[in-house]
C-alpha cells in the first residue's frame, strides 16, 4: 500500500512538472523556427550588400575582421540547428513523462502498449548508458502489429518499469562481477542486452516478453519472486514489493497472466499476457 501510494504521488509530481515545463519549451521551440528564418534573411541581405559593395571602407573591413564574419555566417545556422535538436529532445522527454504517468486515465481505455514501453525506456535511459569499464546496455525492440489494448495504462507502465528496472539491476550486477568488460579500444567484448518482444495469441491475448542476458536465477529464487517482501537485493536497495505489485496489477486488475522463466547463467525472461 505504501509503495502504491508512493507511485501515485510520484505520478502526480511527474505530470505536474511535465505540464509546467511544456509551455516554456514550446515557446522556445516555436521561436527558434522564426529566429532561423530571420537569421537567413539577414544573411541574404548581407550577401546582397557584399555583391553591391565589394570593396568596403576600412572601418567596415575592420569590423568584418573583428567579428570573423565568414566563420559567424557558417557557424550560426549550425548553432540554431543544434538548439532545435535540443528543444525537440526536451519535448520528447516531456511527452514520455506525461505518457508514463497517465493520470488522466484512471479508467480502462484502449492504449498503445508500445507507447507505454517506449516511455518507460525513455525514463530509464540514463541507466542504459555505458559506464567507465562497462558497455552500454543494448535494447532490442521486436514489436509486432499490436492493436490498442483495453487496460489501465498508468498501472501497466508501472509493471514495465518494475520488470525493466530488475533486468537492468541484474545486468549491472553481472557487469560489476566482470561478465562484460571493454578492451583497450573501449569496445565491448560482448554486450549486455534487454530484448522486448510483443505478439498476440489467437487474437485474444497481447503478450509482452522482456528478456535479459544476465546471470539468471536458481529455481528456488524464481519460485518466490512474486511473494511480497521477497528480495535478493542488499538491505536498503529493494523492498520486495515491485514484482508483487506487478502480479496484482496484471492478474487481479487486468485478469491477465505473468510468468518468469530463468536459468542460471542464461538470463531471465518475464512474460506478461493481457486479455485483448
Amino acid at each position: 500500500m505504501i509503495q502504491t501510494e508512493k507511485m501515485s504521488s510520484l505520478g502526480q509530481l511527474v505530470a505536474g512538472v511535465a505540464h509546467e515545463i511544456n509551455n516554456p519549451v514550446n515557446f522556445i521551440h516555436g521561436n527558434l523556427v522564426h529566429t532561423n528564418e530571420y537569421v537567413n534573411a539577414l544573411f541574404e541581405l548581407l550577401a546582397v550588400y557584399q555583391q553591391e559593395y565589394p570593396n568596403p571602407n576600412p572601418t567596415v573591413e575592420s569590423a568584418i575582421q573583428r567579428i570573423d564574419l565568414e566563420f559567424l555566417a557558417d557557424d550560426l545556422p549550425k548553432l540554431l540547428t543544434s538548439m532545435k535538436v535540443g528543444s525537440d529532445r526536451i519535448r520528447q522527454i516531456i511527452l514520455g513523462l506525461r505518457n508514463f504517468s497517465r493520470l488522466d486515465e484512471a479508467e480502462m481505455k484502449p492504449v498503445d502498449i508500445h507507447e507505454g514501453i517506449n516511455s518507460t525506456l525513455m525514463i530509464l535511459q540514463h541507466r542504459l548508458r555505458a559506464k567507465p569499464g562497462s558497455p552500454a546496455i543494448e535494447v532490442i525492440r521486436d514489436y509486432s502489429d499490436l492493436p490498442k489494448i483495453e487496460c489501465y495504462a498508468g498501472q501497466l507502465n508501472q509493471v514495465f518499469m518494475n520488470i525493466l528496472s530488475n533486468a537492468i539491476d541484474a545486468l549491472d550486477q553481472a557487469m560489476d562481477s566482470g561478465q562484460w568488460t571493454v578492451d583497450s579500444m573501449n569496445k565491448a567484448l560482448s554486450s549486455p542486452s534487454i530484448t522486448i518482444r510483443t505478439t498476440t495469441i489467437d487474437n485474444q491475448w497481447a503478450v509482452i516478453r522482456i528478456a535479459d542476458n544476465g546471470p539468471g536465477m536458481p529455481e528456488e529464487v524464481r519460485k518466490k519472486i512474486f511473494d511480497p517482501f521477497f528480495t535478493t537485493k542488499p538491505v536498503g536497495s529493494g523492498t520486495g514489493l515491485g514484482l508483487s505489485i506487478s502480479y496484482q496489477i496484471v492478474v487481479e486488475k487486468h485478469l491477465g497472466r505473468i510468468d518468469c522463466h530463468s536459468t542460471p547463467d542464461q538470463g531471465t525472461e518475464f512474460v506478461v499476457e493481457i486479455p485483448m
